[in-house]
Formats: structure tokens, C-alpha cells, sequence
């Protein structure tokens, strides 16, 4: 467009001002939005190098008003290798204790068009039924957002008014990426960490009287370059049928050290100071499983 206007002689203000108007409604610019900000090789964050390996810390605040348990755990993701899943070479990712959970192997495809997740072992019935689905989209584009799922009259699994049937579901996903910004974890302090929303919204139908019950998850992560995730902080409102109380879930995992290969150094809370590029193939560490675990819809009052 620059060029344009220099090609015109002495172009009337109000033919300018004309102009200038136009290309506000059309392209939908406002005064003080940020520019996106567009990642061409975004694998950087993601390395999924055999052999990488990250230690996180965790904490988990679980319960209802004035009734709060706190507790710590620990967790270990390491990528164990590759396997072929519906013909598709995937990355293993195995974690010793998400969440406080029992060890998991989760499984992710990269390829140019960004991180596909391909379901876990052990899995539930719920997420075979929606894997596989994308969980990050490349290039990375700061800021943006996407539909990840959306579905209705899901088999939920479980049978939360025990009438004999299992429930269904419908479940609506989104994945947003907020900016670049600090953040900080045992491991240190990084400036531009790629922060990432992913929510999920659940609305299931007890079969025994047609009752809607809701649902939410929501995670947000922060990635550095040439390290991979760094923090998630998850949040779940898990309705309780029986009791009509609303029980809620915040799980929080921070890096505390972390063994990448290509260079292979070892990154921890006493060597943060040291941390520079490390030069290992692309990655994806533990990813954004939006799967709200249905096993809790059960839990005790």
C-alpha cells in the first residue's frame, strides 16, 4: 500500500482519510491491539528426543469451601521411544506420576502442521472416543485460537446415578495462545515463555431423569525454547450428583531439572544460572491432554 500512495501526486486529505477508513472496516484493526506475533519454527519448544528427560514438582488443592487438602507429589516425563499407532509412527512420552496419578504413556505426533495426541495407555472409554485430536497448531501465531473438539452424545463410561447405564456427553474443547511472557519454576526464571490455554467444557446426561450436569477443565502451560514445558496449572470443577456440591481440582507441575539430549546437560535448580540453547531435535513433552479424567465425576462427599 506504500508503494500506492507514493505513486499519486498530492493526494486530497479527504481522498486519503477515505482510504485510510476503508482498510480500518475492512481489515477489523483497532487502535492499541498488538500485532501477532507469527513463530515459524516453533518445534524448539517441543523436543521430543529420546532419551529427554524432565522432573517436575507438583501440588494439588483439592475439595469444597473450607474443606481443602494440600498435597505435594512428584512427577518424572521421559520420551521412551516410538511406536505405530493406526499407521502412524508416535512419540512416547512416559510419566511416572501425573497429576498424583498412576504412570502413564502418552502418545504425540509432530509433523508441519503442529502436535497431534493420540490417546494414552491406560486410556478410558471417553478418550478413545475422541483421539485423535490436535492439540497445538504450527506455525505458532501469538495471539490465536481453535476449536479443538467438539461433540455431543459421547459414551461417558461411567455410571454416576447408578441406574445401570452409562452416561452421555457432549464435550466442547478450545485451544488459545496468549503471548510470550515470564515465568518462574525451581528450574529459573525465563522471560519469554509461550503461554497456552486449552479448555474444556463437559455437559452430561444422567440417563436416569434426562438431568444435565456441567463440567469444566482448564489447563494453562508455559513452553521455553530448546527446554520444552516448564509449568501447567489445571483447574476441574467435577459436579457430585449425589451430594449437589461442586468439588474443585487445581493440579500444578513445576520444572525443577531436566536432562535434554544433543549436548546432553543437565539443567537443575543449582545450575538455572547456566542454561542456554541446547541443540536437540524438536520436541513435545508431556502436551495438553484436554481429557478430563471421568473417573472423578465419582467422587466421594
Amino acid at each position: 500500500m506504500r508503494h500506492y500512495f507514493s505513486s499519486q501526486k498530492n493526494p486530497t486529505p479527504f481522498y486519503m482519510g477515505v482510504l485510510c477508513f476503508f482498510l480500518f472496516l475492512s481489515t477489523g484493526v483497532t487502535f492499541g491491539q498488538p500485532v501477532p506475533i507469527l513463530i515459524h519454527q516453533p518445534e524448539g519448544y517441543f523436543p521430543d528426543q529420546i532419551g529427554n528427560e524432565w522432573h517436575y514438582e507438583g501440588r494439588i488443592l483439592e475439595g469444597m469451601v473450607n474443606q481443602i487438602a494440600d498435597r505435594t507429589f512428584e512427577n518424572v516425563s521421559k520420551v521412551t521411544g516410538s511406536q505405530k499407532i493406526s499407521g502412524v509412527n508416535v512419540m512416547v512420552f512416559h510419566d511416572t506420576n501425573p497429576g498424583d496419578q498412576e504412570p502413564t504413556d502418552s502418545y504425540y505426533l509432530r509433523d508441519a502442521a503442529g502436535i497431534r495426541y493420540y490417546g494414552s495407555k491406560p486410556g478410558t472409554r471417553l478418550e478413545k472416543q475422541l483421539i485423535p485430536y490436535q492439540v497445538v497448531r504450527f506455525p505458532l501465531e501469538i495471539p490465536s485460537s481453535f476449536e479443538q473438539l467438539n461433540r455431543t452424545n459421547l459414551n461417558l463410561g461411567l455410571d454416576i446415578d447408578r441406574d445401570g447405564q452409562a452416561e452421555r456427553v457432549d464435550i466442547l474443547a478450545t485451544m488459545t495462545i496468549h503471548d510470550q511472557s515470564p515465568v518462574t519454576v525451581p528450574l529459573g526464571t525465563y522471560q519469554k515463555a509461550i503461554r497456552m490455554e486449552a479448555k474444556m467444557k463437559m455437559l452430561v446426561h444422567l440417563s436416569r431423569d434426562g438431568t444435565q450436569v456441567k463440567g469444566f477443565d482448564s489447563m494453562t502451560v508455559w513452553f521455553v525454547k530448546d527446554i520444552g514445558l516448564v509449568k501447567y496449572t489445571e483447574r476441574q470443577m467435577v459436579p457430585n450428583p449425589s451430594t449437589g456440591k461442586d468439588r474443585m481440582i487445581e493440579i500444578t507441575e513445576e520444572l525443577k531439572e531436566a536432562k535434554l539430549q544433543g549436548g546432553t546437560q543437565l539443567l537443575s535448580s543449582r545450575k538455572a544460572s547456566t542454561y542456554s540453547t541446547f541443540r536437540g531435535r524438536p520436541v513435545a513433552p508431556k502436551l495438553l491432554q484436554v481429557s478430563f479424567p471421568p473417573t472423578r465425576f465419582v467422587s466421594h462427599p
